[in-house]
């Protein structure tokens, strides 16, 4: 029996929230089968997108019509943290079921409850092992776990229900290189209709085409993240030739008319000249002023309505080349000299395990990639080297400002403004100050003004960094803690290309490899069990990137 086919419908559809913020309008989208990547800036309205889709969110117009099971993983996924691991996959009452069965109670509703579902504990720990968990029970709690394991676990729920179509919002962020690897496999398994949002250039290579969302339209592109770039860089070499010819007709039009209305102006003179010296009858004169008038005329018009048209392509041709607004962050000069104690660990044991034996010294104005398992402790050493945390034993000490940003991005209180958020970090500075460096991070105006929770993902990583960075003393130590994970790509160049200028230490917990190698990292080092040092390339290889079974050697 042929199975039904599986699609994504939207029809004039639109969506606002409820302050007014329109993010949708009359929007139309149609996905079938395959593997789709969904991108765009951030606040272009993807997570929302999805969430309607999902059913989670409710349209104030239009329709949305799905064929086939909706299966929804979150951006910012929140799972309590006494939840089972059978809870989550979504199997506890089957498995209950079948535990009373196997216990002699043949109680008809535990027979209803398992249906045909007899192996649901087998396919689970097929589908568990498939995403590199074959090492979590079914009745471990969520609290036992890591945050990547909980985003796999949520994976693992929605394969296990087989849902016709997948939406994934953001599913690597968080995830060690290891478990990445794992949900690239499942990806590029999948068989119905997959909708990603991501920033991972890794995953987009997987995709069968790129859906990009821009000012409230999709255009799409056939292929993977590498045929989007190419097609993109063709359409813009092709956007700007337009802009210069059309900027030359624009000239050309504007002598033109310039020309003609010299030439009319000569005319005047001449026939006025010949007026005054009567050279011709004054019925004859008055006859040719007033041809000369409408003559004028008609020139005028016929040459100023061809420079409108040619600046009307003129403005055609811009609008086409991409100009996307990007944070333009102006970090402190806060030079640290070459051989400056910046920070030293001696002996340090971590809160939830972990430990640096011997003394470890950052020193001038090193960058240091921070990479590890999830669950590996990389969090914990930050927070404790941020003095958030206090070391189980031994010491970590700073000799330099320093400001620390956090995977959660739990810095902002969600009730304030951005303007207001910032006025916390720095108190000292007037309003109209906070403003205007806002607006290097795009809060102009009245977006300056919205409560922090109601930002989407990458709204609150901008509006986080310029906390921090805005804050007083500015930082000469900067850690930060999965940075790209929240950011569009337009958004991760400008945070490279601020980074390449900064001028103090840093420090950046992450897994995306090819952010890391951007920003002229001179030390590597990897957190398992120990903080050992290792290379670029091992990482790439996946040796020394936190796969299991990896030793631990400390630093000494």
């Amino acid at each position: 029996m042929a199975t039904r086919p599986t699609f994504i419908t939207c029809t004039s559809l639109s969506f606002s929230w409820p302050d007014g913020t329109k993010v949708l309008d009359d929007f139309r989208l149609a996905v079938g089968p395959g593997r789709t990547g969904l991108v765009g800036l951030n606040g272009s309205g993807k997570s929302t997108l999805l969430k309607l889709i999902a059913g989670e969110l409710t349209p104030s117009a239009g329709t949305v019509r799905v064929a086939g099971e909706v299966g929804h993983l979150p951006q910012n996924l929140v799972l309590r943290t006494a939840l089972r691991v059978d809870q989550v996959l979504g199997i506890d009452r089957t498995r209950a079921a079948l535990h009373a069965i196997e216990a002699g109670d043949t109680a008809e509703e535990h027979f209803a409850a398992v249906g045909d579902d007899w192996d649901v504990e087998e396919r689970a720990r097929a589908v568990l092992d498939q995403l590199g968990l074959g090492h979590i029970g079914l009745d471990r709690t969520i609290g036992e776990v890591s945050g990547g394991e909980s985003v796999l676990l949520r994976l693992a729920a929605l394969l296990l229900a087989r849902p016709g179509v997948l939406l994934l919002d953001e599913p690597t962020n968080n995830l060690d290189l290891y478990a990445r690897r794992r949900l690239y496999e499942a990806v590029d398994a999948w068989s119905g209709v997959l909708v990603v949002v991501s920033h991972d250039r890794e995953l987009l290579e997987r995709v069968d085409q790129i859906a990009d969302l821009r000012d409230g339209e999709v255009a799409w592109y056939g292929g993977n993240w590498s045929d989007y770039q190419a097609a993109l860089a063709t359409e813009q070499e092709a956007a700007e030739r337009m802009v210069r010819v059309a900027e030359a007709d624009v000239q050309r039009q504007k002598r033109d008319l310039a020309d003609a209305q010299m030439k009319l102006a000569r005319r005047r003179r001449y026939g006025q000249k010949s007026y005054d010296n009567k050279v011709v009858p004054k019925i004859v004169a008055n006859s040719r002023r007033a041809a000369a008038e409408v003559s004028s005329a008609k020139h005028r018009v016929l040459h100023t309505e061809r420079l409108a048209e040619a600046r009307s392509r003129l403005d055609a041709a811009v609008e086409a080349v991409r100009d996307d607004d990007e944070i333009r962050i102006e970090l402190p000069r806060t030079a640290v000299h070459a051989g400056q104690d910046v920070l030293l660990l001696r002996d340090l044991e971590l809160p939830y395990g972990g430990r640096v034996s011997g003394g470890f010294e950052l020193r001038g104005p090193e960058r240091v990639a921070l990479l590890g398992r999830n669950g590996a402790g990389k969090t914990t050493l930050l927070r404790t080297i941020a003095g958030e945390l206090a070391p189980v034993a031994g010491e970590a000490v700073t000799h330099v400002p320093l400001r620390f940003l956090p995977q959660r991005l739990d810095v902002l209180d969600d009730g304030l403004s951005v303007v207001e958020n910032v006025a916390r970090f720095a108190p000292a500075a007037t309003p109209n100050q906070i403003r205007a460096r806002l607006a290097r991070f795009l809060f102009r105006g009245a977006r300056a003004d919205r409560p922090a929770g109601t930002l989407s993902g990458g709204e609150r990583f901008r509006a986080t960094l310029a906390a921090l960075l805005l804050a007083e003393p500015a930082p000469r130590l900067l850690m930060l803690d999965e940075p790209t994970n929240n950011l569009d790509t337009a958004s991760v160049r400008s945070l490279t290309a601020a980074l390449e200028a900064y001028e103090g230490a840093l420090i950046v917990a992450s897994h995306d490899v090819p952010f890391l190698e951007s920003l002229g990292i001179t030390r590597w080092l990897l957190l398992d069990g120990a903080l050992r040092p290792t290379t670029a390339e091992a990482v790439r290889a996946g040796l020394g990137a936190g796969a299991p079974g990896a030793g631990a050697v400390p630093v000494e």
